[in-house]
């Protein structure tokens, strides 16, 4: 899936999977200066140096029993894999060349600005509005609509489909179910 000849998430040691959700004891921030702790309901996580990732069944299973709506943990987190392979979260994974890191830069800031004004406005979005938490969740958000909705990403986000695109050097358009409709359709 990932077109490439390197190790496959060289940092990943472990894939542990529970039955349903399950709980962590963390701190998330809030706001600026405001931090929230306590035991929080989690579906999946990874981390870069954690070696590990960590999913929940029940959700894997509720992932794949609807390829097309833009949520699926196992992409959501093998995209944060994908992003640490060059050592940081932030929404930037290993890219070949400076002009491709300038592209991705420039198309994912504006969208990552543009998702997070819809989100503070309330305005519905394509992108899952967790996007807008940080440059690395709007990456694992962009990678589960760019695989589960690719007709509708590349229609309403033309530029970041494309970084995607060229990213993963492959298009989902090609071989999603509703291009395989349309080419049964045209064959009858």
């Amino acid at each position: 899936m990932l077109h490439r000849k390197t190790d496959y998430f060289p940092g990943l040691l472990t894939i542990l999977v529970y039955p349903l959700s399950y709980m962590v004891e963390a701190k998330r921030q809030i706001a600026e200066h405001l931090w929230e702790e306590g035991t929080m309901n989690r579906l999946g996580e990874t981390g870069r140096r954690m070696g590990s990732l960590v999913l929940s069944w029940g959700a894997v299973k509720h992932g794949a029993a609807d390829p097309s709506d833009g949520k699926n943990v196992v992409l959501h987190e093998f995209a944060h894999q994908l992003d640490f392979e060059n050592d940081a979260a932030d929404g930037v994974p290993v890219l070949a060349t400076r002009e491709q890191q300038l592209a991705w830069t420039d198309v994912m800031r504006s969208e990552f600005a543009s998702l997070r004004a819809a989100d503070e406005s309330g305005v519905p979005t394509l992108l899952d509005t967790y996007g807008a938490t940080d440059p690395a969740e709007f990456f694992a958000v962009s990678v589960e609509a760019f695989f589960e909705q690719p007709h509708a990403l590349r229609a309403h986000h033309p530029k970041l489909y494309a970084e995607l695109r060229n990213y993963f050097q492959q298009d989902p358009v090609e071989f999603s179910a509703e291009s395989f409709g349309e080419e049964q359709r045209s064959s009858s």
